[in-house]
């Protein structure tokens, strides 16, 4: 930040670059400002990656954007019907002497959970991580797959019969 020191008569007064304290105050975080003073890490804000969830006819399907995570910070775990995606990443160094006019991306570690419907078929899930973005599929047991009942016009027999319905 820029302060500039001007002394009139023996009182020295302050003026800030109007430049510097507009940046200042369009990257003050209130929720960072509350994690430093209740002894957070105050890195800045956590990154949360957005999650897109779809069911299909044959699986649940999750896409996650995570720019920047390597396969390596990422753990994907199901147990039961609970699905976890956690992982990180990590923060760039940022020098002493660089000037950034703005710094919004965030870093950190994050955890998301989702509980899963039952009929998931945990031993055919397909993970799949291609340029920031995670892929999950989880396919559905057949069982639990939809079938299509077709509707007869009249003259069908009665369930366990071989006599026409009455």
């Amino acid at each position: 930040m820029a302060d500039i020191t001007r002394r009139e008569g023996s009182i020295p007064r302050r003026e800030r670059d109007p430049f510097s304290q507009m940046q200042e105050l369009m990257n003050w975080d209130p929720l960072e400002a509350m994690t430093q003073l209740l002894g957070g890490r105050g890195e800045g804000p956590s990154f949360i990656p957005a999650f897109e969830v779809k069911e299909t006819k044959d699986a649940f399907i999750f896409k996650a954007d995570l720019p920047g995570v390597q396969e390596k910070d990422l753990e994907i775990s199901l147990t039961g019907d609970r699905l976890v995606v956690s992982g990180k990443r990590e923060f760039e160094k940022r020098e002493e002497n660089e000037r950034y006019f703005a710094f919004e991306r965030s870093f950190g570690s994050f955890s998301r959970a989702f509980t899963l419907p039952e009929g998931v078929d945990s031993e055919h899930i397909a993970a799949d991580l291609k340029d920031g973005v995670l892929n999950l599929t989880l396919p559905k047991k057949p069982e639990v797959q939809p079938k299509r009942i077709k509707v007869g016009v009249g003259g069908g027999k009665a369930p366990g019969t071989d006599k026409p319905k009455a």
